[in-house]
């Protein structure tokens, strides 16, 4: 991805405005947490003018990585991906084909709705609400919701953090 944006850059100049992935939790293919940031860092050194990180349900593990990355020199903005929460067994798929750590309060109770997918949808909404306030409050540049083509939870949680008037 570094070689990509490079070449961007090299050949348009700053006609684009280049974001990259970040991985709080670090890229399932990274043989280190260490290397992981070394490989975003390049991208940053490349060009990069922010990047929108994998969903994650952890704040703590976005906190630490966006204090690791300050550490080495990177200030670039950070914005969280938000996933919404729908169905847990796509979900429970999902997070382990990429890496996404699914905290374990959140899959216990998600694991007790079953097939109750109403009960799901609303647990879902509350938790991703609150972990988008936290972020936010903790002075997040914005948020980048992963929607999977369904609009209504994320404009659930739009509407629950207020933000629908903005």
């Amino acid at each position: 991805a570094n070689e990509l944006v490079e070449f961007i850059r090299q050949e348009t100049g700053d006609h684009f405005f280049i974001e990259v992935a970040a991985y709080p939790e670090m890229h399932p293919q990274a043989p280190s947490y260490e290397k992981d940031l070394e490989n975003f860092k390049r991208k940053v050194d490349a060009g990069a003018d922010s990047a929108i990180t994998q969903y994650f349900y952890n704040a703590d593990a976005y906190y630490h990585f966006v204090d690791s990355c300050e550490k080495m020199g990177v200030t670039l903005p950070i914005v969280p991906g938000i996933m919404p929460i729908t169905n847990y067994t796509q979900l429970a798929r999902f997070s382990d084909a990429c890496g996404a750590d699914i905290p374990r309060w959140i899959r216990k109770r998600l694991e007790g709705f079953g097939d109750d997918s109403a009960a799901i949808r609303a647990f879902g909404e509350e938790v991703v609400t609150r972990l988008c306030e936290k972020l936010l409050e903790a002075g997040a540049p914005g948020l980048h919701f992963y929607t999977m083509n369904q609009a209504g939870p994320t404009l659930a949680i739009w509407n629950n953090l207020g933000l629908s008037g903005r």
